[in-house]
């Protein structure tokens, strides 16, 4: 609450903080239309709605939830019906929903049962043969973020294997992420949780986190990172250099 209440611009995160925000945005969106083409969505942890109103202008009925009032205001703001909620219970109905959007809370649920809570939820609002996307903060990213560009000590401090070895933050981050996953992991997490697995994602690609580090970046270069994310995304380990990935399944008929 903190955090996304009075520190961070969540909106800004995914437009003019960096060049990495624009092609988030694009590519989530491009995986997202790529599936799903019309109907009634759900945003679960949908921020300040960015992806949701952006959905709505291309003519989905979609529906928010978030717990940070500060988003919700913002969302309503833009004409997206939203309320204040939690993915691990979801106030609708059974088969609600076409898909249903997770670009948020898995990140910040430590407890990987809180985790396959949430998706099992995600997955009993929407219809049987709806998509369900979930995304995951990249382990590979985080790690090297937190140790690349400064020496290496020895041995490795504790934070740094835990990271590596379970995708546990470092404490002390200002960023309120609780879990990293690799894709691996978070393919093995939706599916655990009763939902069938098309493919695991890379949004940004590796080019992500170059465009992370600019202040600004002309067109050629964004369209660039572009191609290289698409030609990127399923390619085993490197997707992994996406600082999100996103895993996409579809609710058991």
């Amino acid at each position: 609450m903190s955090y996304y209440g009075d520190l961070f611009d969540e909106e800004a995160r995914l437009s003019t903080r960096s060049p990495q925000g624009p092609v988030e945005f694009l590519r989530t969106q491009e995986i997202i239309l790529g599936r799903v083409s019309s109907g009634r969505v759900l945003d679960i942890g949908g921020g300040s709605g960015v992806h949701a109103h952006a959905l709505q202008v291309a003519g989905f009925d979609v529906e928010l939830l978030d717990p940070v009032p500060r988003h919700i205001q913002r969302a309503r703001e833009r004409g997206v019906p939203a309320r204040i909620g939690d993915a691990r219970g979801l106030p609708f109905p059974d088969a609600d929903f076409d898909a249903a959007l997770m670009l948020g809370p898995l990140y910040h649920l430590a407890a990987r049962r809180d985790r396959r809570l949430a998706l099992r939820e995600a997955a009993r609002v929407v219809r049987p043969g709806g998509f369900v996307f979930a995304a995951g903060l990249s382990r590979y990213i985080a790690f090297g973020q937190l140790t690349l560009a400064r020496p290496a000590p020895i041995p490795f401090p504790a934070e740094w294997v835990a990271l590596a070895a379970t995708g546990e933050p470092a404490p002390g981050m200002r960023f309120p992420a609780e879990h990293f996953h690799t894709a691996e992991e978070l393919e093995d997490e939706v599916r655990s949780s009763g939902l069938e697995v098309e493919a695991v994602v890379g949004v940004e690609g590796p080019a992500g986190g170059l465009l992370e580090s600019l202040e600004s970046a002309g067109e050629e270069l964004i369209q660039s990172a572009l191609t290289v994310a698409r030609a990127a995304e399923s390619i085993p380990g490197i997707r992994d250099m996406s600082a999100h990935l996103v895993a996409i399944a579809r609710v058991p008929s």
